[in-house]
């Protein structure tokens, strides 16, 4: 394994979350029922996490090894456990296998390598989450770690700068590694020959479907007479083979 450090001190613990999760603290999860989530990091990044989860009425757990350095009154609500989850024998104390949701979002990616394996091979954690902090790293972020979604906040602040001035090009926003399928935005350009036409009449590629439209501040569920119109930002769920057939239907009409 390349490129993997103790902790790059170039890849700062953003207090947004590091794009793991939105700040959103009116939304409320749809969830009939809340899940059990551990947060291995309570840096910056892991409380912002925990807090946003404890909006949506999860049970969160926060677990550090630098146990009274850290300011447990930041996130209350949370249960806090003094570990170092890269521990098989810590994990198996705290119980693990009856937690829902893992989330490795320590600023070390090898930590998060670590955690991931454990929490699917020992523990059988059904959705592990792991953020990378070093672009370089994010090839080993799959499943053969056990790894089911793989945030980059480098790859994700990439995006956005290019979805704010490249309308019209195909650009990935996420990987989904377990189904290795992309999210992707589109912004629909002045000149679209897509203009008017409703979605059914749009013949996206196989492996693609289109799950939101973003219009002036609005999302627009996909219905099949829903009209396309210039400046329309398109979410695509696609695999990467489909990616570029994308292209054309959209750009091509």
């Amino acid at each position: 394994m390349t490129d993997l450090g103790p902790g790059d001190p170039s890849v700062p613990d953003y207090a947004d979350g590091a794009g793991l999760l939105a700040p959103s603290p009116s939304r409320r999860s749809t969830r009939t029922e809340p899940m059990r989530v551990a947060v291995a990091g309570a840096g910056a990044v892991g409380r912002s996490i925990a807090r946003e989860l404890l909006v949506n009425d999860h049970r969160v757990t926060l677990l550090d090894k630098r146990g009274d350095d850290l300011d447990h009154d930041k996130v209350p609500g949370a249960d806090w456990v003094t570990c170092d989850a890269c521990e098989l024998s810590h994990l198996e104390e705290l119980g693990l296998a009856d937690y829902d949701v893992v989330v490795a979002a320590t600023g070390d990616d090898k930590a998060n390598l670590v955690v991931s394996l454990l929490a699917k091979t020992e523990f059988a954690v059904s959705r592990v989450v792991a953020r990378v902090n070093d672009p370089r790293n994010e090839w080993l972020f799959d499943e053969r770690w056990g790894v089911d979604v793989a945030v980059s906040t480098p790859r994700l602040l990439v995006s956005l700068v290019e979805e704010a001035v490249s309308v019209g090009d195909v650009v990935r926003l996420l990987t989904l590694r377990r189904g290795e399928a992309n999210i992707v935005g589109v912004t629909l350009p002045d000149q679209t020959p897509l203009a008017g036409r409703p979605v059914s009449r749009v013949p996206f590629p196989r492996d693609a479907a289109l799950v939101a439209i973003l219009r002036g501040g609005r999302v627009i569920v996909p219905e099949p007479d829903v009209p396309f119109e210039p400046g329309d930002e398109l979410l695509v769920v696609a695999s990467e083979d489909a990616e570029a057939g994308l292209r054309e239907t959209i750009l091509g009409g």
